[in-house]
Formats: C-alpha cells, structure tokens, sequence
C-alpha cells in the first residue's frame, strides 16, 4: 500500500553515484524518492526520469546547497536522507577557500540542520577515502581504517583542496551530529568507477579516460584503491536500512595496480592509444 512507503531524499540526484542509488531505491517499491538537482527540467537529468517506477515515486526538485530554503523544503516529510551532492573541483581553483570549501562544509551543514530540523530519522551522507588517508601519524605499515582522519595541516600544504574539503564537512557532519543528537552515518568511498548513467562526464571517469586518451608514454604504475559505483550505492542504503549502522564506513574493493587496470582498457577499447609503460 502507498501508505507504507517511504518518503527519502538524495541530494544532488545527478550524479554519478546518486543516480545509481537513485535506480537502486526506486527498485525496492516501498520508496517514495526526492531528487535534489540544479534544475529539474534539464536534459542531463533525463536519465533519471526515464527509470523504472520514476513515474510513480520520484520527483525532482530545484535545490542549492547552499540555499538553506531550498534544502529544508526537500527534505520536509522525508523520513530518510543521503547528501550525495558535493563540489568536485574542475582543475585549479583561484579561490579554493570559495569555490570548493565553503560550498562542502556550509552545504554540508545546511542538508543536516535542515534534517534536524525536519525530525529525518537518519542521514547518510558520502565522504571520501580523501577524508582517511592524508595522515602522516598514522602508523607505517598499518592498513588505514576508519579510525584515520586526513590531516588538515597537510591538505592546505600540499593544496589538496578536494581532500580538505571533504576532511572539513565529515568532521563538521559529526559534530553537528553529536551537537543535536542527529543520527548521521557516512560512507568514505575510493575511487568509484563503473557505467555512467548520466550523458556528461564526472571527474573519476575522466581517470580512466585520461587512460585512454594515451596522451603520456609512461604513467606512474601506482595502486589505485577502487570500488564499483553500484557498491557503493549498496553500501548507502545498507547504512541507511541497517539500525546498527554507526559512524564512518570506508568502501573499496582491492587495490588494482594501474597497469591492470590500463590491460583491462586496452582488452575493451584496443582501438585507443595507450601509455606504453
């Protein structure tokens, strides 16, 4: 019965791993899901309105993170929220403080007061493994865990705006959480990689792209931490629908070595150049 759905908002709908989660709640029946997007009548959030059961239980709305208005009237009625939505840089920042910071942290708290405010009974919101592991304490050899906080000094040092930003809103998530009692969960993923559902091109895929672009003759054959998309929107509901979910929750698979992955492309897409060592 209609009655016994659940009403849940996704912030920032669009994107890469909000669509999946998205696709994934919308499967399950028993939700009733509230998109927020930049603009609901665009053409690049078409592939939500064509998933199954969208007709029935989604429905997009214009929100801004940084628009407090906008947020609270999303979440109003919703017994369940994930703050998918975050800034992701495009290349250098003249002013990181402005255009990355401040939009994650204010955003951040913006979605979660407004959560308090609407009685949501739980928040899940996505992190990063950028939030865990710039940490020059933690001890040498030890497989980081969720204990690890990314270090802030070091972010701002070496300019690693993406990492500080996420650092800055999982701390601000949890001390607003312990602030009102709010209950929040986070998911810090490693790279997320998999199919894209939207037309435009997010920032992970442009890692492997770059790939096959072959641009560079050698790329440095690092281990790459990575997790599928469509875990991690398992991992998101899992937080949500689990009552023993707590705190943070890292999600990656093994660690690839980016040769592997770059063998894998060229078994895929043999007609692209590639590094050729």
């Amino acid at each position: 019965a209609a009655a016994a759905r659940k009403s849940v908002c996704v912030t920032g709908a669009g994107g890469f791993v909000a669509s999946w989660l998205v696709k994934l709640l919308l499967s399950k029946g028993h939700y009733t899901v509230r998109g927020t997007v930049r603009d609901p009548g665009n053409a690049k959030n078409a592939h939500l309105k064509a998933l199954e059961g969208a007709g029935e239980r989604l429905e997009l709305l214009s929100a801004d993170l940084l628009n407090y208005d906008s947020i609270a009237s999303a979440v109003a009625g919703c017994e369940g929220v994930f703050h998918v939505a975050s800034p992701v840089p495009s290349g250098r920042s003249t002013n990181p403080e402005e255009e990355v910071i401040a939009p994650a942290v204010t955003g951040t708290l913006n979605v979660l007061k407004a959560c308090y405010e609407a009685k949501v009974k739980r928040v899940v919101m996505v992190s990063s493994i950028a939030a865990v592991f710039n940490n020059p304490n933690w001890p040498k050899g030890k497989v980081f865990d969720e204990d690890s906080w990314s270090d802030e000094d070091l972010c701002r040092k070496g300019e690693d705006w993406y990492f500080l930003s996420k650092t800055l809103a999982e701390r601000e998530a949890f001390a607003y959480a312990a602030k009102t009692g709010l209950d929040v969960v986070t998911i810090c993923p490693s790279l997320v990689i998999g199919p894209l559902m939207q037309s435009t091109v997010n920032a992970s895929s442009n890692i492997l792209l770059n790939y096959l672009k072959g641009e560079r003759d050698t790329v440095e054959n690092k281990i790459r931490n990575i997790v599928d998309v469509r875990d991690v929107a398992d991992a998101l509901l899992l937080a949500y629908e689990n009552p023993e979910a707590s705190g943070r929750y890292i999600c990656s698979s093994k660690p690839v070595k980016v040769s592997d992955m770059i063998s894998v492309l060229k078994t895929l897409y043999p007609m692209y150049t590639y590094p050729k060592k």
